[in-house]
């Protein structure tokens, strides 16, 4: 177990986990379309069986953390290694946050079933880099893949 993100945010992040076009509006097409984004990239072996961990968390509480954030994660044995999925969205997503503004920067978080302490820093790493009005901005501005990846190994220490 590791006390901070992989140092590889390619491994965790690759440019194929990244869509910089306009996720669906509503929440939970949202997850599908993050979580599809995993999917294809052969990260998930159960589709299905993700989406319901993914949804079962969401039904526990919200994960809109604010600050236009929204960070759908699960614990699953429908993945075998930590991943990560990123969109953005110019008109927001509902994720139910405590500030009632809709995400903008939604990062999915799947990490194996046995992986709890991997889900915890990842989540809490992310989230503290996300704190950060430039990391926001910049996330909000990249053109491509490689700049949301770049953001995100600068930020994430």
């Amino acid at each position: 177990m590791t006390d901070q993100i992989p140092d590889d945010i390619d491994e965790l992040i690759p440019a194929s986990h990244i869509s910089l076009s306009e996720p669906p509006a509503q929440k939970e097409a949202c997850i599908e379309s993050l979580l599809d984004l995993l999917v294809e990239s052969g990260r998930v072996e159960d589709r299905q069986g993700a989406l319901d961990a993914l949804l079962a968390r969401e039904a526990e509480t919200t994960t809109g953390v604010g600050m236009g954030i929204g960070i759908p994660h699960a614990k699953t044995e429908a993945v075998s290694r930590p991943s990560l999925a990123f969109a953005r969205s110019e008109s927001g997503v509902d994720f139910g946050s405590m500030d009632d503004q809709p995400a903008t920067l939604i990062f999915m978080i799947l990490v194996p079933k046995e992986g709890g302490e991997d889900h915890l820093t990842i989540l809490s790493s992310l989230s503290r880099a996300l704190m950060h009005d430039d990391v926001r901005e910049r996330l909000h501005a990249a053109d491509d893949e490689s700049e949301v990846q770049d953001t995100l190994r600068e930020a994430i220490r």
